[in-house]
C-alpha cells in the first residue's frame, strides 16, 4: 500500500506548530490516531525515536511506530511553521515531517513504505517545492505528482 493511499487530505498540514521534538510527535499522534487511543499512537512513535532518530537529514523527518492496538495503517504529512531540532545526523532542523502508525504485523509494509518516503525525500527539488507551497492542498498535490514521476 502506497503512502499516499494512506493520507487523506485531513492528514495534511502546513505551518504547524510544535516547540520542540516531544511537542512535534505529540501532534502526528493526534493527528494519527482516528479511532484509536492518541497515547497508545504516541507511545509507539516515541518507542521507535528512542532507537535513534527518524531525522533523515536535509529538513525531514519520518517519525514511525508499529502498534498491535492499530488496525490499520494512516499516514501524516506536515510543514512545520518553524524547523526544530530533531536530532538528525546532519544536525540540520526539521520542517517536513511524514509520519506514519502501522499495526504490529505490518513489518514487511513498514519496511516498504519507509523506503518509498526515503526515496521521495531525496529529491531536493520536491523538498524546495513542498516548503514554497501556499497551503495543504498543494503539497498533497505535489506529493502525488511526485510519486507518478516516479513510475
Amino acid at each position: 500500500m502506497p503512502f499516499l493511499d494512506l493520507l487523506p487530505q485531513e492528514r495534511v498540514r502546513t505551518d504547524l506548530l510544535a516547540s520542540d521534538k516531544a511537542s512535534l510527535i505529540a501532534r502526528m499522534a493526534e493527528l494519527l490516531a482516528g479511532d484509536d487511543d492518541v497515547r497508545t499512537v504516541q507511545a509507539a512513535l516515541e518507542a521507535r525515536e528512542q532507537l535513534g532518530s527518524t531525522g533523515l537529514g536535509h529538513g525531514v523527518a519520518i517519525p514511525h511506530g508499529r502498534s498491535a492496538s492499530v488496525a490499520e495503517p494512516r499516514a501524516a504529512f506536515v510543514r512545520l511553521a518553524a524547523p526544530i531540532d530533531f536530532g538528525a545526523d546532519d544536525r540540520k532542523p526539521v520542517d517536513l515531517v511524514a509520519a506514519l502508525i502501522v499495526p504490529e504485523h505490518f513489518t514487511d509494509q513498514h519496511l516498504k513504505l519507509l523506503a518509498e518516503l526515503a526515496e521521495l525525500f531525496s529529491d531536493t527539488e520536491l523538498t524546495a517545492e513542498l516548503r514554497a507551497a501556499p497551503d495543504a492542498r498543494v503539497l498533497r498535490d505535489l506529493l502525488h505528482k511526485a510519486k507518478a514521476a516516479a513510475r
